[in-house]
């Protein structure tokens, strides 16, 4: 599968013609029959994994899109692995109402709550005599460590790693790695305590 995507990367016009093949015009949801009987075949779905009803699965066959064994992504979540792998590890859960949009890693245990937004995606805004969804895109993976939790109404920005068993307050927009076993908030996320691994404590930053 890699080599047929480096091959459709350094082919444009082909890229674009099978790209018009699987998705609607100026739409992410590729159609039905990708869905139906490409995906099926290529995504990796863990054992007793649940994908709730009303998930939108905006995924395509050239990136991976892996969800791991007792993991849950919960209903009104959007996941798009466009422009990027979506792999999402074991015993994990993807709140209600999340957007990820690849390159993103989640690793195993971790917890997203409410509406969470991780994208690895950014647009390009340099010129400004060409429209902004005309410019180039950008792509940097996103990383959760095991065991971390994102609070509700969290933003986490391209290339951001979030430290294993760290925790994002609610309603914080992280620019900046979380270290592990760190607890940042506010906009833009800063840190607030830190495991103190003598005491076996939580101490204020």
């Amino acid at each position: 599968m890699s080599s047929i995507v480096s091959s459709l990367d350094q082919n444009i016009k082909l890229k674009k013609f099978i790209h018009k093949l699987m998705v609607p015009k100026n739409q992410a949801r590729p159609r039905k029959w990708v869905s139906w009987f490409v995906n099926p075949f290529i995504h990796k779905k863990g054992n007793a994994s649940v994908i709730c009803k009303n998930v939108r699965l905006d995924v395509l066959p050239h990136n991976n899109f892996i969800l791991g064994k007792e993991s849950t992504i919960e209903d009104f979540s959007v996941i798009n692995n466009g422009v990027g792998d979506v792999e999402i590890g074991d015993n994990s859960r993807v709140g209600l109402g999340n957007t990820i949009i690849g390159p993103v890693q989640i690793e195993n245990d971790v917890i997203l709550a409410q509406n969470v937004v991780l994208s690895g995606l950014n647009h390009e805004y340099q010129d400004v005599n060409t429209p902004i969804h005309k410019q180039p895109i950008t792509k940097k993976k996103i990383t959760v460590k095991a065991g971390a939790w994102i609070g509700a109404n969290a933003v986490v920005t391209a290339g951001i790693t979030i430290g294993k068993n760290s925790v994002v307050a609610g309603g914080s927009v992280v620019t900046k790695d979380v270290p592990n076993y760190t607890v940042v908030g506010g906009n833009p996320a800063k840190v607030l305590k830190k495991f103190n691994a003598l005491s076996q404590s939580w101490k204020r930053a």
